[in-house]
């Protein structure tokens, strides 16, 4: 074979990465004036709340990481799911994917809460239900990853010599299915119990001005924007990672080079 020869698979491999560009090039594009929005809408256009000042800001992006870190939870039950009743390697990365950016997520809501909390209730930390639960979340997030790295993930769930990956895939989604009992506690905590967490739902309206909430929203919206994206770019990644794995298994590896 000619050197610099491509094989079928290998061309494949190639044009369906060039055209896996367009949609992050889409997303680049979105995702820049939703963000700069977001920053002009926390920075300039919200007003200092009176009592904790500019410190405040900090729960636009407080909120906003919690609730990617939930919604990143959701997609990895809802593909833990699919992954058990058909054990398609597809719902397994989606979930894998998933779990890392909600990881990221988590640990930015855990890491900006102390800031205002510092402020708000003169601690850094407190067991109130909403932090723990939080913290309960992070970790199963964690679990989930630690079986998903360790557990025989060098090949591919489903295919070949494959088994110790698949073992590992369905333990990791049992986690991921289990562990989003978590999510009901979480949202429903500071109603059920005595929690220092302020209430910004009462019905239909929002405990916060409308400058504030306008804001709140805009950075919620330019965050989910963020976890898509990033998920998406998680899961280009990871099956790239399948196709070299496919590759190797074949054989197919330095086939068109010195010969």
């Amino acid at each position: 074979m000619m050197v610099g020869a491509k094989s079928p698979s290998a061309s494949r491999v190639f044009h369906a990465s060039r055209r896996s560009r367009a949609p992050g090039t889409f997303w680049t594009a979105a995702m820049a004036p939703a963000m700069l929005t977001a920053l002009y809408a926390i920075f300039v256009y919200a007003p200092d709340e009176r009592v904790m000042g500019a410190v405040q800001k900090v729960f636009y992006f407080h909120v906003a990481s919690a609730w990617n870190g939930i919604l990143a939870f959701l997609v990895m039950f809802i593909a833990s799911v699919g992954y058990l009743l058909s054990r398609r390697p597809g719902w397994d990365e989606l979930a894998f994917a998933s779990a890392e950016v909600g990881e990221v997520f988590t640990t930015v809501t855990l890491l900006t809460g102390p800031l205002w909390g510092k402020v708000a209730w003169n601690i850094w930390w407190d067991w109130d239900p909403r932090l723990t639960t939080t913290l309960v979340l992070w970790t199963v997030y964690g679990v989930y990853l630690v079986a998903r790295h360790y557990a025989g993930t060098e090949v591919t769930p489903g295919q070949g010599d494959g088994q110790d990956a698949s073992r590992a895939a369905v333990q990791a989604a049992v986690i991921g299915i289990i562990g989003f009992a978590d999510i009901p506690i979480l949202l429903m905590s500071i109603k059920w119990w005595r929690s220092v967490h302020p209430v910004l739902l009462q019905g239909a309206k929002m405990n916060i001005a409308p400058p504030m909430a306008w804001t709140l929203g805009i950075s919620v919206a330019a965050f989910t924007l963020l976890y898509v994206g990033l998920l998406g770019l998680r899961l280009r990644l990871e099956r790239a990672r399948r196709e070299v794995r496919r590759l190797l298994a074949a054989g197919l590896a330095g086939k068109g080079v010195g010969r």
